[in-house]
């Protein structure tokens, strides 16, 4: 079965480049973002690896933890991170799951049951497994992106996502089409005005049902 938002994800035990260990105790209280590649030494996996090593310090403000993943072994993986950190000019301190078996790419549905890995394979023969994950300290699903061969992933708005997510998580709020950190804020429709009053202390109603209010905190 697919795996939908608020499912938790699975606590695989995964071999990266940086240990062997389960999700769930990697992710520990933290946020997380798992994005997967189909190949290691491919040109669009390696910026994206790169974009992810350059936001390192934006990781880090937010209490979130990344993790890649390719369908490829370790020592691979090892070989692989100077090239991205050479074409980045940022160190890619972030583990890499070696997923050669497929087994943690079928777990996450980014594969098909029956799919493996033929010999001299190319990318294409794990394309699907192109995806994002944002998961929160619960290790639950809050987020997923999935992307074709052809497109790089913008990692600024995974980060503006993110920023989203850790705004209303566990707040009546939602955020409004390309919000960004800082700007108002919707109220949650199960909010009545006495409530979003006594909650928000102030809020700009622009319809009936779309009140707006300063980003709380």
């Amino acid at each position: 079965m697919a795996l939908r938002i608020n499912d938790t994800i699975p606590n695989l035990t995964v071999e990266t480049d940086q240990g062997t260990f389960a999700l769930h105790d990697w992710i520990g209280d933290s946020w997380a973002i798992l994005f997967s590649h189909p190949k290691d030494f491919t040109p669009v996996c390696t910026t994206e690896f790169g974009a992810v090593a350059q936001l390192a310090d934006e990781w880090e403000k937010r209490g979130t933890k990344v993790i890649g993943l390719s369908v490829d072994k370790v020592a691979e993986h090892v070989e692989w991170k100077s090239d991205i950190e050479t074409y980045s000019g940022a160190k890619a301190g972030f583990p890499i799951i070696a997923d050669d078996s497929l087994v943690v790419s079928k777990a996450l549905d980014m594969l098909p049951a029956d799919a493996y890995l033929p010999d001299g394979r190319t990318a294409a023969d794990s394309a699907a497994v192109r995806v994002v994950f944002i998961i929160s300290p619960d290790k639950k699903i809050q987020l997923t992106m999935a992307y074709p061969m052809s497109v790089g992933r913008n990692f600024a708005e995974v980060l503006r996502a993110l920023d989203a997510l850790q705004a209303t998580y566990q707040t009546p709020i939602a955020t409004p089409a390309n919000w960004v950190h800082g700007e108002d804020v919707i109220v949650a429709l199960g909010l009545d005005d006495e409530q979003a009053k006594e909650k928000f202390g102030t809020f700009d109603a622009k319809l009936p049902y779309l009140r707006m209010t300063k980003m709380p905190g």
